[in-house]
């Protein structure tokens, strides 16, 4: 059942740990797509986390949501709005709060996991404020760094570990793109575990147990 209480409209399966507090897993769907694609995985994730799938704030003509919108110029390049996707990433980190004040979520515990659109706004809160998160898995997604707003260098990002994950057959978000985000990661010294599944722009069987597996295994 969807739910419209706070800042953001969103699917929640709650943690069945009982007396104490539990991991967060935020869930960012893509462009176009909405809170309900990727809750479907809800009942796959370890119990013990609280996972939230939220609704992006924009609503398209031609159904679904987005983070922000994708424009085209005269000669149909592509380019992000990035002022909309700025306030994406203040209104996700005021709706955190709001999830930490309502349920019993341990702070220091929230992991975002993103596809596509959603990777690049998991990846742009990550590096942008590294101390309030402790996973980040993107599928299908790159860094955008005109989304990285924080003087980076400053930046503390020891206690972040990432799953990333790339199609090599992508025809929406190319391959190489996914490749030089990782490079990004290796001149930060974030640590990271990056995998290319031949795939489409999607979430293959063998990359979604993949990714289970190490969140079952990663601290």
């Amino acid at each position: 059942m969807l739910n419209k209480e706070l800042s953001i409209n969103y699917l929640i399966k709650e943690s069945t740990t009982l007396n104490s507090k539990s991991p967060l897993l935020l869930l960012l769907h893509g462009y176009g797509s909405n809170e309900a694609d990727l809750h479907s995985f809800a009942n796959y994730l370890p119990e013990h986390y609280t996972v939230v799938s939220i609704r992006a704030p924009h609503a398209l003509p031609s159904g679904g949501f987005a983070w922000y919108n994708i424009n085209f110029d005269n000669d149909m390049n592509k380019f992000n709005d990035h002022n909309q996707a700025k306030n994406s990433i203040k209104l996700i980190m005021k709706f955190l709060d709001e999830l930490i004040e309502k349920y019993s979520i341990e702070s220091n515990d929230i992991s975002l996991l993103g596809f596509s659109q959603g990777t690049i706004l998991s990846y742009a809160l990550g590096l942008n404020f590294p101390e309030r998160f402790k996973k980040i898995i993107g599928f299908s997604g790159y860094i955008d760094e005109s989304m990285v707003f924080t003087n980076t260098n400053n930046l503390d990002y020891s206690n972040l570990n990432l799953y990333i994950s790339h199609g090599t057959q992508d025809p929406v978000i190319p391959v190489d793109w996914a490749r030089k985000s990782i490079e990004i990661l290796k001149k930060e010294k974030i640590n990271h575990n990056y995998k290319e599944f031949v795939s489409g722009h999607t979430i293959s069987p063998d990359n979604f147990y993949d990714f289970k597996s190490w969140l079952d295994t990663s601290n």
